[in-house]
């Protein structure tokens, strides 16, 4: 790993442009960074080695979860009973197999505990420093949104947020992320966004936010400790 001053080069940049522009704004995506989302696992638990003619479990969960059907379930163009009925039809799954998969996500989603004490860190910097934001920004289907209201009261811990069933919008597409930074005056220079998928840090980082991608069993407290 290239280094400058002991320190690991992507670290460097950070600590450097930290000095120049604390950040201020943390914008967090809920699924895999939150609360734990593994559609692997849950594709495994759930048909037990039936992949409906695909090789795989991960394959079978890409058929569900990176079509269309569902991305418009996601941006709130849809209903879950539409998703249900076309991915029965594409995947020749039994309706009732299908619904009794997806109908509990929302009620499945757990907060991820070591991302909770990061969020009681930066609670604990807000009331230090009032300018600090805790923002998410989430491709959340409408029912699920709702149930994560409902169910996990440290939602209230931030200022604010957007579900992209909400806005009928979704990350990548830049325009959701101008809607955060519009709705709460985000300068792109102070404002880190923690996500696991690297299409969408590339999204903000685009836009001049400063990115934190976040693979399957990454630190969370590590990855966010130069902006600290």
């Amino acid at each position: 790993m290239l280094k400058a001053q002991g320190r690991p080069i992507w670290l460097t940049y950070y600590v450097r442009r930290f000095m120049q522009h604390p950040v201020t704004n943390f914008v967090f995506d809920f699924g895999a960074v939150v609360f734990e989302w593994d559609p692997v696992k849950r594709v495994q638990a759930h048909f037990q080695g039936e992949w409906y003619g695909h090789t795989s479990a991960q394959a079978l969960a890409q058929s569900i979860f990176g079509h269309p059907t569902w991305h418009s379930f996601d941006q709130g163009l849809s209903t879950l009973e539409f998703v249900i009925e076309k991915s029965s039809e594409r995947l020749r799954i039994d309706p009732q197999l299908l619904a009794l998969f997806l109908e509990p996500i929302g009620e499945d989603l757990a907060p991820i505990e070591s991302s909770l004490r990061v969020l009681e860190t930066l609670l604990k910097r807000r009331q230090e420093n009032r300018d600090i934001k805790l923002l998410y920004l989430s491709n959340m289907p409408a029912p699920f949104a709702r149930v994560l209201e409902r169910k996990h009261s440290f939602l209230e811990w931030f200022d604010g947020g957007i579900f992209s069933a909400d806005v009928r919008l979704a990350k990548p597409d830049k325009q959701i992320y101008n809607l955060l930074a519009d709705q709460f005056k985000l300068s792109p220079e102070s404002t880190v966004f923690i996500d696991d998928q690297a299409l969408n840090i590339q999204a903000a980082q685009s836009l001049g936010w400063s990115g934190i991608h976040l693979p399957a069993h990454a630190d969370l407290a590590e990855k966010i400790q130069p902006f600290l």
